[in-house]
């Protein structure tokens, strides 16, 4: 008998797939369309119905959650057995276990349970503090430099460059010790989308957000900015080979004066762009901005009608902007934006890593790849 192969689902495939059934297709009819199994369908089904959730660990029972809570303990504690055993601990571990434990027991006495003399363990636990100290000081300006966005994984890298091999757990517990804070824990706000037009032209990127050749697709977006009590805008061209904001403005309009100015500050010859891509907002697609493009030979790709995810990079890229420059802030004039976001786009753009580009700022993701 042929093994039946394993097959992934995602959540909104099960979603979709219990709303036919509730919306009146058979579920026989789903069951065989869909080649699923009986026992797979009547799981979405329940777990619809119970928690409206896909995930295991939400359709739980009380009895069933204690158990697994229960076996999580038991293995915590074989864990920390097998730790104070003599033969399977290092100095630092052994100096871990007694200042763990100082509430509950004599240093004397689990020296001598931890086969370490008192002086040793005074010793270590010393060089242990001095380099927690070094560390503390590492991860707070590496945290600042970052401008304040820097969280477990990346800081982690930026030790490891440094030469510093260090758990993301701990990296954690020092951040919250020290209140630092990411601008990413922060809510954001998503304002209403702009109606669109109804031009004819494709889809051709298609989501092919991974580029091979620098300069092959640029996509863009626009957000907005407070200054005093007005709004005004940001326009940023991002390449797709290595998520390079190649070109950016800002200004009090929202229209294709703001695009054309950002593609007036790309760095490059505007004959090597090939591809635009974009919503489809009226500041994009307009003959001011297709005569641009047809001058350059640039073709053009907009997304589906009130389809956000064919523009993806682009809006992701905004969100990073909005959480590390925009949110919270309110400037007071026009240059000062100006002024700001030549600093935000030099520092994303040559510094700032990417954990999409292995770690590495655009520009060395470039430099790495010629």
């Amino acid at each position: 008998m042929t093994r039946r192969e394993r097959r992934s689902f995602s959540k909104d495939f099960k979603e979709q797939v219990v709303q036919l059934h509730l919306a009146g297709k058979p579920r026989v009819e789903i069951i065989r369309e869909y080649d699923l199994t009986p026992s797979t369908f009547d799981k979405w089904a329940r777990q619809h119905h119970s928690s409206g959730s896909f995930q295991e660990k939400d359709n739980r029972s009380p009895e069933e959650t204690e158990l697994i809570q229960l076996r999580k303990e038991n293995q915590r504690l074989m864990m920390e057995v097998d730790i104070l055993k003599p033969s399977s601990a290092d100095n630092g571990t052994k100096v871990d276990v007694i200042r763990n434990n100082l509430h509950k027991y004599s240093v004397s006495a689990m020296c001598e349970v931890l086969q370490i003399s008192r002086s040793t363990y005074y010793y270590e636990a010393k060089q242990q503090d001095n380099q927690e100290q070094e560390l503390t000081k590492l991860i707070v300006q590496i945290f600042k430099d970052s401008h304040s966005i820097y969280g477990q994984r990346k800081i982690k890298v930026e030790l490891r460059k440094l030469g510093w091999q260090v758990s993301r757990r701990r990296i954690s517990r020092i951040m919250k010790e020290q209140g630092l804070l990411s601008k990413y824990t922060v809510a954001q706000f998503k304002p209403m989308k702009s109606s669109v037009n109804e031009s004819e032209t494709a889809n051709v990127l298609n989501r092919k957000f991974n580029q091979e050749k620098e300069l092959t697709v640029i996509v863009s977006d626009l957000t907005y900015v407070r200054v005093k009590q007005r709004w005004h805008y940001i326009c940023v061209l991002v390449d797709l080979y290595n998520r390079e904001i190649i070109g950016y403005s800002s200004g009090p309009n929202k229209n294709a004066e703001l695009v054309q100015r950002a593609f007036s500050t790309v760095p490059y010859n505007l004959n090597r762009l090939e591809l635009f891509h974009t919503d489809r907002g009226s500041e994009f697609k307009n003959q001011f901005i297709d005569k641009a493009l047809d001058a350059f030979g640039i073709k053009r790709s907009l997304s589906n009608k009130g389809t956000p995810y064919d523009n993806a990079v682009a809006e992701a890229t905004f969100k990073t902007i909005k959480t590390e420059f925009i949110n919270g802030r309110v400037f007071d004039h026009q240059k000062e934006l100006d002024l700001e976001l030549f600093d935000y786009v030099n520092w994303y753009n040559t510094i700032r890593i990417h954990g999409s580009l292995g770690y590495l700022s655009p520009q060395e993701y470039k430099l790495s790849n010629l």
